[in-house]
């Protein structure tokens, strides 16, 4: 059985969906069974390479045209819910910054089998660490923590290199009707969309599994 994951690495939800997924994996009989793909996506490509550090309250207040009180308001709901999943989000010192960097650091990393790693590491890097996913010293660093070769990595940051693999996951998210992230895809028969309870990937993993 096949999982696909369209993910955003500063997309809150795509953190908990992979903990949820996780957890319900632990249950799933037949989890080592499974062959899992992490997709890139990018919620705002619009997003620039920031050198200052933007505050994300007010960042996602200006995007959605709300006050900033409304934004740290949102912003300690999905606190308490990561919490919930035995996540620590720490907003206060998050780095507003373009993402497509640290997505093709995903791509080269799965050509290394190292998918998962990556998006471990640079979810937790931005969302509890405080790390630039706009930043090569910073992704140089996350990358090399998970087994990545440093030189061959710069390289590939100094570089366009597996841009055209990362825009190929976003044309296919966009070829099949993703709105937004996490998006799973099961065998490309079902699909559960956002930050699901465990039980809902349970059921879809078992219902798929059936099914073969």
């Amino acid at each position: 059985m096949k999982v696909e994951i369209w993910s955003d690495i500063m997309c809150p939800f795509c953190y908990i969906g992979k903990r949820h997924f996780e957890a319900a994996l632990k249950e799933f009989s037949h989890a080592d069974k499974l062959q899992i793909e992490w997709k890139s996506f990018q919620l705002d490509p619009t997003i620039p390479k920031m050198e200052e550090r933007v505050d994300v309250y007010q960042y996602l207040a200006d995007k959605k045209g709300m006050s900033l009180e409304q934004s740290k308001s949102l912003h300690q709901n999905v606190i308490q819910m990561a919490k919930n999943a035995g996540l620590e989000y720490n907003f206060d010192i998050a780095v507003v910054g373009n993402s497509k960097d640290a997505h093709r650091l995903i791509q080269f990393a799965k050509t290394k089998g190292l998918g998962d790693q990556a998006e471990e590491a640079l979810f937790k890097a931005y969302f509890t660490d405080g790390k630039n996913m706009a930043d090569m010293k910073d992704l140089i660093e996350i990358g090399t923590s998970i087994g990545l070769d440093s030189v061959e990595l710069t390289s590939i940051l100094e570089s366009d290199a597996f841009a055209y693999e990362m825009m190929q996951d976003v044309q296919e998210a966009q070829n099949i009707g993703v709105q937004g992230v996490p998006f799973f895809v099961f065998d490309r028969k079902y699909a559960v969309s956002g930050a699901q309870p465990v039980e809902a990937f349970l059921q879809t993993l078992e219902k798929v599994y059936s099914e073969q």
